[in-house]
């Protein structure tokens, strides 16, 4: 069993995912941590993100120490995600990784949770279940700022604000595996609910969706 939740930046579909696979025994994969990993290389060679053969080489090297470490969740290397995720050369190095995870869930689990910006169209178009997270631009950017101003104080938030707008725009018209919902996505409006009531709503539709072999 695959499930496939997408949405654009900070609209809650990573903390669902990981609670929905909790919750269902199941691998979890974030799969925007693969591309913020691959920017996070690029950067720390000071070079461009949008510089195909770098972040191409970044992408073919990653391993899993890469994986981990709070920088990865900086702004800075989000920008630099979305920016070699704009690379179609990347996407491809990255798009078998996630595939095999999706088909052949490590530990032996009966299924896998991935997350990202086209699980439901490109990475597994075949999962029968699929969710689109979406709230406000102004939305999503708040909640951006308070997790920012934990860790530092000094953000502002109209600069979280512009680089949402920015990274949406960048996600949206990119040539290859744009941000979109599937067309059999089961859309959810996150911005007047909590992740309580959005966990209940999505493992609801799952329960209603599963044979008792899922």
């Amino acid at each position: 069993m695959i499930i496939a939740i997408d949405g654009p930046a900070a609209s809650g579909k990573g903390t669902l995912a990981r609670r929905v696979a909790d919750a269902m025994g199941y691998a979890y994969l974030d799969t925007g941590l693969l591309y913020r990993a691959t920017g996070a290389k690029v950067l720390a060679q000071s070079a461009d993100p949008a510089d195909e053969a770098v972040a191409v080489k970044a992408a073919e090297n990653l391993g899993a120490d890469d994986l981990s470490g709070e920088e990865l969740r900086s702004e800075e290397v989000g920008t630099a995600a979305s920016k070699v995720a704009a690379i179609p050369k990347v996407r491809a190095v990255l798009l078998d990784f996630q595939r095999n995870l999706a088909s052949n869930p490590p530990g032996g689990k009966r299924g896998a949770v991935l997350d990202g910006r086209d699980i439901g169209t490109v990475v597994c178009p075949e999962a029968p279940i699929k969710f689109y997270l979406t709230a406000s631009v102004e939305e999503r950017a708040n909640r951006r700022f308070k997790q920012l101003q934990e860790k530092n104080p000094a953000a502002i938030y109209e600069r979280v604000l512009k680089e949402l707008e920015e990274r949406d725009a960048r996600d949206s018209a990119r040539d290859v595996a744009p941000l979109m919902m599937a067309k059999d996505a089961i859309h959810i409006d996150t911005d007047r609910l909590n992740a309580n009531a959005v966990f209940d709503a999505v493992m609801a539709h799952i329960h209603t969706h599963m044979s008792a072999d899922d």
